[in-house]
């Protein structure tokens, strides 16, 4: 099991290159961004933490732009992963947005994953043109069409939301591929969804009681005939030996600690606490 760092970027506090270069000396394996390209200020669609239209968190409007960011990140870094957490790609142009993820994991050596939510607020979803009762499916049709661009040297794509002829473009990744991991609640839908499309899941803020949860997706894998196990995310709040021990043996991949957006020594001060947690837990496990 691999541990990761996660930045709520904003216009505060510590850059994401000073996180990602301190969370890479810590010996950390991943660094983790989000994306939110504006928030409307009226709107009907409620956040999942808080229930109306309230947010937990002022980052939310203040959000920086996940590729630049970890772009920003790979110019500094030589071996830490850039992924996101989530990202939004229906918010974008999805041949654009393919050239730019295949062109940050060209120059950064294969480094990059992509994690993608289905967008919890809607309303900014609509503002970007995607009807809220087919952003699944918009996903899905983007997922698609980046990895023709990805992998095919003269790429098409024909669906209902997105459509071009063959085309020619370059770079491609360095796998000709790109994980996709779906960051979302751990439900039978979303696990029928990552089957058939994704990679591996990504769990929200506080699902932590997921051992039936593994066990569903699975199965749910293994029925839709995909081999090996897909790669399963934790977003953590605090370092527990027991309940690492137990993720790991029920097939968690991978187990992310958010950042705090202070100064940089604060945040490296941090790093090293959590480090020496984590090696500590280590030690006593084995």
């Amino acid at each position: 099991m691999k541990f990761g760092i996660v930045l709520f970027t904003s216009d505060r506090g510590i850059s994401p290159a000073a996180a990602a270069r301190a969370a890479e000396d810590a010996g950390f394996h991943s660094f983790y961004v989000p994306e939110h390209t504006h928030i409307p200020v009226k709107r009907e669609a409620a956040h999942p933490q808080t229930g109306d239209a309230s947010l937990p968190d002022d980052r939310y409007t203040r959000t920086l732009d996940p590729w630049v960011s970890l772009a920003m990140a790979a110019a500094v870094t030589e071996r830490i992963e850039l992924s996101t957490a989530v990202a939004l790609p229906v918010e974008s142009d999805p041949i654009t947005l393919a050239k730019t993820i295949a062109s940050l994991d060209h120059l950064s050596g294969g480094r990059v994953v992509l994690g993608a939510g289905f967008g919890w607020n809607t309303d900014e979803l609509a503002d970007h043109g995607v009807p809220p009762n087919k952003r699944r499916t918009v996903l899905r049709e983007y997922v698609e069409a980046m990895r023709a661009l990805w992998s095919q040297d003269e790429a098409s794509y024909e669906g209902q939301f997105v459509q071009f002829g063959p085309s020619w473009a370059w770079p491609k990744p360095v796998r000709r591929d790109v994980p996709v991991l779906i960051g979302a609640a751990g439900t039978e839908r979303t696990f029928q969804w990552i089957a058939r499309s994704g990679d591996g899941w990504i769990t929200t803020p506080g699902e932590t009681d997921i051992s039936e949860r593994l066990a569903l997706l699975k199965k749910i894998w293994a029925d839709a005939g995909r081999e090996g196990n897909p790669r399963v995310v934790v977003l953590d709040f605090k370092p527990d030996a027991e309940r690492l021990t137990t993720w790991a043996a029920e097939g968690v991949t991978d187990v992310l600690y958010g950042l705090p957006d202070k100064s940089e020594d604060e945040v490296r001060a941090y790093l090293e606490r959590l480090s020496g947690k984590l090696a500590k837990i280590g030690a006593e496990a084995s």
